[in-house]
């Protein structure tokens, strides 16, 4: 049962890849305050692996962290999207050049849940085709392929960050370690 009353809700901010709003609740403790949600349509991260089990990467400059930053490729749906795995595709297809003939769900996370609705659904792609990548205008993209091992590695290390990229890369290696829970 929800703890939580919501009372009323303020639209703060939109724009097409977020909605803010500031919800007057009652909490928990019974009190009246406020909650702060940042609502973000569903994303994805593609862990595309080829045959000699190497893993692709995207390297891009992120504007929020400021800082170059190493990741699978990642991006998010349109409201409307209604089969998010052609999501996953449509992202590979546009920051890679890649295309998959198979997909296997890897699950989701729910990124900073305290203050997103941001879902992010984790895919693996195999059996690639690579081409030429178109990246939006916004996005100036360097592709990578390294071993899935090395991924790993980063991802320790703290040179693989991103949180999606993080945990589709340690799902797939528990998955590989113990094999699928049943």
């Amino acid at each position: 049962m929800n703890p939580w009353t919501l009372l009323g809700s303020t639209s703060i901010y939109r724009n097409p890849w977020i909605h803010v709003r500031e919800d007057r609740v009652l909490r928990p403790d019974g009190q009246p305050g406020i909650y702060g949600v940042i609502e973000i349509p569903p994303s994805i991260a593609v862990l595309a692996l080829d045959e000699l089990d190497q893993l692709l990467l995207i390297g891009q400059w992120r504007y929020t962290r400021n800082k170059y930053s190493w990741e699978l490729p990642i991006g998010s749906s349109d409201a409307e999207d209604v089969n998010i795995q052609e999501t996953a595709a449509r992202e590979l297809r546009e920051e890679a050049g890649v295309e998959a003939m198979h997909w296997k769900p890897l699950g989701t996370l729910e990124a900073t849940i305290g203050v997103t609705t941001d879902t992010q659904w984790l895919f693996l792609a195999t059996g690639l085709t690579k081409g030429v990548s178109t990246p939006d205008g916004d996005e100036q993209l360097a592709a990578k392929w390294i071993s899935f091992a090395e991924a790993v590695r980063m991802v320790l290390r703290g040179e693989i960050c991103e949180a999606a990229s993080t945990g589709a890369i340690l799902k797939l290696d528990a998955l590989r370690r113990y094999g699928p829970l049943s």
